[in-house]
């Protein structure tokens, strides 16, 4: 067959937009059979991007709700600090091998390094918070220094933490989490009234932003008091947490900083040369490792479920075009007898399964990033939807157009052309 000069340079795009058009005009001939093939296909798509979305949103509201309640640049020193779950045998090693923070080692570190770096000790119990009126059962309640307003980025929404002065003439001064004070004031303001712990008075001074959960656990239901007065709660602790950040006034950096603590303690506790720190330190860098690890497993195993999906999607795109050959059997006699070559017959299908899917991964991309979208908006949460799941989603679905339809295609093409003539 001799091409005219127009498209002599250029056969095989002749023969590609002429299979596109005949796989278009087949899909607008049956307009209710293509939309229910492209359903599969949208919502496999769909779900693959929202459930990659929900992942990715995870991840943002881990790191910054971290960056809340941990703080960006401090870091924390601890006979035991670690982020997710330990062993029996694994906590008993640490305690062997680990010396306790004592209140005098934080004295050395504040002594030796204090000029360069801002130490607060860190210290917890459960108590129940009460007023006249209303209890709050199982408040999280800390012993800290004042510097741990600044060391951590501590946000108070309304009134202040306490200074060093109270904290120096152990006034019983505290800062409360919205949790506590929806429970005991019913939503007003907190300030200048009295909470009671263990039987003491405390005048309430600020309250602290809302954080939400971390790990899980609630952020919102903490007691901040002075440590001098926790002391005369709770007495003294056979070990205690230290946190730490540099003073900004004095040009450490973060890593810079850590070491200075790292050294002086080692000294501290007589640690050998070479051998490992015999004390935990825990960093804002290391919970997002741990965060990021938990939700790398995640993806691994629900993204793959989710894509399943796709491949159903895939299967009911194979079905409706053996259904679609099996009707046009005689379009392909006659198209064959006109000179159509096989290869020509399995290009007409396999672009139009391949439009098919294509067409479904566009629309379900839509669809996944507008309920991305309205979720985040109704729940108040970042939901973002990332190239990698946009990639992964259009490339699969892509990959079932093209594998479902090669079938249907092959078959297609094999036809005997008087055979296929004969048929009605």
């Amino acid at each position: 067959m001799k091409h005219d000069g127009t498209h002599a340079g250029s056969p095989w795009l002749t023969i590609l937009a002429t299979a596109t058009g005949l796989a278009l005009d087949s899909i607008r001939a049956h307009k209710l059979r293509s939309a229910l093939t492209l359903l599969g296909m949208i919502i496999g798509v769909a779900s693959v991007v929202l459930v990659g979305a929900a992942i990715d949103g995870l991840g943002v509201y881990a790191e910054s709700s971290t960056a809340r309640a941990f703080g960006t640049e401090s870091y924390l020193i601890a006979q035991i600090a670690n982020v997710g779950r330990m062993t029996r045998s694994e906590r008993a090693a640490k305690l062997r091998k680990n010396k306790p923070v004592r209140e005098e080692d934080i004295e050395y570190l504040r002594m030796v390094t204090g000029g360069q770096i801002l130490y607060s000790p860190y210290r917890n119990r459960v108590e129940d918070v009460k007023t006249d009126t209303a209890t709050f059962e199982g408040a999280m309640v800390l012993g800290v220094a004042a510097e741990l307003a600044e060391i951590r980025d501590v946000a108070i929404e309304e009134g202040r933490f306490f200074t060093q002065q109270e904290e120096d003439t152990r006034q019983y001064v505290a800062i409360i989490g919205q949790e506590i004070r929806d429970k005991l004031f019913a939503g007003a303001s907190p300030i200048g009234k009295r909470i009671r712990i263990r039987g003491f008075d405390f005048t309430v001074t600020g309250m602290q932003e809302k954080l939400g959960s971390t790990g899980g656990q609630s952020q919102d239901n903490q007691v901040y008091i002075p440590e001098p007065v926790f002391k005369r709660l709770y007495g003294t602790d056979r070990s205690m947490a230290v946190f730490a950040r540099p003073r900004p006034e004095s040009g450490l950096d973060f890593d810079a900083a850590l070491d200075l603590s790292r050294v002086a303690l080692r000294t501290r506790f007589k640690a050998r040369p070479g051998a490992p720190d015999n004390f935990d330190t825990l960093t804002p860098e290391a919970i997002r490792g741990f965060v990021g690890q938990i939700l790398g497993i995640i993806a691994a195993v629900v993204v793959p479920v989710t894509a399943i999906s796709l491949v159903v999607g895939g299967i009911v795109i194979m079905n409706i075009m053996l259904v679609s050959v099996t009707e046009r059997t005689r379009e392909i006699g006659v198209r064959k007898s006109l000179g159509a070559r096989s290869s020509d017959i399995m290009l007409q299908f396999l672009t139009e399964a391949t439009i098919l899917a294509s067409v479904g991964g566009i629309l379900g991309l839509a669809l996944g990033a507008a309920s991305a979208f309205l979720l985040g908006l109704i729940m108040e949460v970042t939901l973002p939807v990332t190239m990698p799941y946009v990639v992964l989603s259009l490339l699969v679905s892509s990959l079932a157009g093209i594998l479902s339809g090669w079938y249907p295609a092959r078959r297609a093409a094999r036809m005997d052309p008087v055979a296929a003539l004969r048929a009605e």
